[in-house]
């Protein structure tokens, strides 16, 4: 779950504590009107928003293990359905119950059952006025392969001709690899939903319209800009600090 944007809520931070600074240096001209803007108001922003990434920086070593747990246990999967779904297309069944059993493992897969369009084929049915929509038909998140995969072993459970010498392939075996990656899901999922929830609080504290650090950042540097001027070196000072709200 972590990603090189959290370097990017530290700077955001980082260049929010300098403009206080800048701010604090110019204290006897720095007096806004508006108390959201005050000295006191920034440094209690500033102290919810280190909290939150202290918060984020605890979570994140409890949650790596089950998920890198999570994630070796599901790595074989795909390959593993696949020896499942030939397994059955030799066992005498008709193709008409082989094609049940393609069906489910494509999701299992992430494939398309239709394959997509190429950008040619995209632009010849827009010439020809028609609308060209996609929609991904992708299911590879956790809970989606666990869902199809138990799709999976109701369907073979219901086909006497699936009866497999090979233990690893066997419907015991089967069932027993479905009830490990449940619990390697469930223990990611486990440390995983506060860690979410923590992200959430950040982001609430960072990027909230108005009252978020990053507005009120933007909202400080129009207060010295107004005070000082464009060509100040206060100004210039603070408006080399960037602040963005994410989308």
């Amino acid at each position: 779950m972590s990603s090189s944007s959290e370097t990017g809520h530290l700077t955001t931070i980082s260049n929010f504590d300098e403009l206080i600074q800048i701010a604090t240096l110019h204290a006897g001209k720095y007096n806004p009107s508006n108390a959201a803007l005050q000295i006191t108001v920034l440094d209690g922003i500033s102290t919810e928003a280190h909290q939150s990434i202290n918060i984020i920086n605890d979570l994140l070593p409890k949650y790596s293990i089950p998920s890198a747990n999570r994630e070796d246990a599901f790595k074989p999967l795909p390959k593993f359905c696949t020896r499942v779904l030939n397994a059955l297309k030799v066992s005498g069944v008709s193709d008409t119950i082989i094609d049940g059993a393609q069906t489910i493992n494509r999701k299992i897969q992430g494939e398309r059952a239709i394959p997509k369009k190429t950008e040619e084929e995209k632009l010849a049915l827009k010439e020809q006025g028609k609308e060209v929509n996609e929609i991904s038909t992708s299911q590879l998140s956790y809970d989606n392969r666990l869902n199809n995969f138990d799709k999976l072993i109701k369907y073979l459970s219901n086909i006497t001709e699936y009866a497999p010498n090979e233990a690893e392939l066997k419907l015991v075996a089967i069932k027993d690899i479905y009830a490990n990656l449940q619990d390697k899901n469930s223990a990611a999922k486990e440390v995983g939903e506060p860690l979410t929830n923590a992200r959430i609080a950040r982001n609430k504290i960072l990027y909230t319209p108005k009252t978020g650090l990053v507005d009120t950042a933007l909202d400080v540097k129009k207060y010295i800009l107004s005070v000082f001027g464009a060509s100040s070196p206060e100004y210039k000072q603070a408006s080399r600090l960037k602040f963005h709200n994410i989308k």
